[in-house]
Parts: C-alpha cells; structure tokens; sequence
C-alpha cells in the first residue's frame, strides 16, 4: 500500500508540473508573439482544459487507489477467515482423535479386565491332577467356559497354593478360596474344613456373585492384593 501511495505521488506531482508548464509556456508564447500581456480571464480559458484534465487524472489515481485499498482489505479478511476455519476445523480433528483414543483404551482396559490373561487355554480338565482337576471340572459345571481356568488357576495358587486345608491364623480365612471367615463354606455343605470341592464350590459361587468371572476377579486381585 505503501508503495502505491508513492506512486500516486509522484504522478500527481509529475501532472501538477506538466500543467503548471503547459500554462507557462501559453503565457511565455503568447508575450511573445504579441508583445503584450494575455488578459488573466484570456489565460483562464486556455489552461481550463488542462487543469481539468489534471484534476480528473487525480481522481482517477484516488479512486483507483481506494479501489486498490478494499480489494486488499477484501482479500485480507478472506484470508483470516480461512485461517479461522482451518484451525477450527484442526481442533475438531484433533478433539475426534482424542475422543477414540480414549475410547479404543477404554475398550481395551474392558478387554484386559474381562481376561487379563493371554496366555495359553488348556484343551481339557484333564491336563490337571488333584484339587485343580476337581476345580477344573466344578468350575465348567457352574457355568464358565475352560478359557477362564487360567485365571481360577492363578487365583486359587495364590490364594492358597490349592491347599484344602490351608489356613490364615492372623486373619482366620480358611480353604482352597480363604474364606473369611471359613464358616461361611457352610453354606454349602457341612464338610467345609475337610471337602476341597464344598470350598471350590462356595469359591465359584463367591466369584460369580461378586465379579462375574474368575479372570474379572483376579484382575481386582492383581489390582489390590485381595479379592
């Protein structure tokens, strides 16, 4: 803009001269072909039609320059706009990604809760002796499929190393699952302290009621120590 400003100068400068001489040299002329002084209303006449041409010039720089101006300003606020837009519109993408980061983490916190474990699924009970065989076969009884013995597994040998008649003397939990108190393997038959399949029986119930599956309640104990 600067520069167009700078030009309009000096082009109105350079018409302001060429009329200032073009009246001039009527006046020089005329003195001296006639010898005599042009009357002022004689030189008015002559110089109208330059100076109006001068003057509608001027203007036409002016307008031409005001014409520059908004077209400028025009394309300067589209300009913003767009700007405006685009990093409205790279929020927003950028809002979306985070959204289904936290969904697809969620998703797979669900997953890992549901079975934390991923290793290898035993074909059958029979890959198991003693109280986990017992275990095994009491737990698709109730229900759960062979993927969730896994975690019953995990759970039950850190419980209690599947010890029947393992016993906690600080807290009084008791059995294959530590009941706490032991008495209430009771509630499903009155050989509790001796039958390793009354204490898995109570433990599944226990489990089912409270989490759902096995692998969700070793998930909570790998979380806080107890389940």
């Amino acid at each position: 803009m600067s520069r167009l400003w700078s030009r309009l100068g000096a082009r109105t400068a350079a018409v302001a001269l060429l009329s200032v001489g073009v009246i001039g040299g009527f006046q020089l002329g005329d003195d001296r072909d006639q010898g005599q002084r042009v009357p002022d209303q004689q030189v008015a006449l002559q110089t109208a039609p330059v100076l109006s041409s001068a003057r509608e010039r001027v203007t036409e720089y002016q307008t031409k320059l005001r014409d520059a101006a908004v077209a400028e300003a025009v394309k300067e606020r589209k300009r913003r706009e767009e700007a405006t837009a685009a990093s409205r519109k790279s929020a927003r993408e950028a809002a979306v990604k985070v959204a289904d980061a936290k969904k697809k983490a969620a998703a797979a916190a669900a997953a890992a809760a549901s079975k934390p474990y991923d290793g290898p699924i035993p074909s059958s009970c029979a890959e198991f002796t003693g109280n986990r065989q017992t275990g095994c076969a009491l737990m698709l009884e109730a229900g759960f499929g062979i993927d969730q013995f896994p975690c019953l597994d995990k759970l039950f040998t850190k419980e209690s190393g599947w010890n029947h008649k393992a016993e906690n003397r600080s807290s009084g939990a008791y059995g294959i699952p530590q009941a706490l108190p032991g008495s209430k393997m009771g509630s499903v038959a009155d050989d509790w302290r001796t039958n390793p399949a009354t204490q898995i029986k109570w433990g599944l119930g226990y489990i089912e009621g409270r989490y759902g599956t096995p692998c969700k309640a070793w998930a909570v104990m790998q979380a806080k120590g107890w389940y």
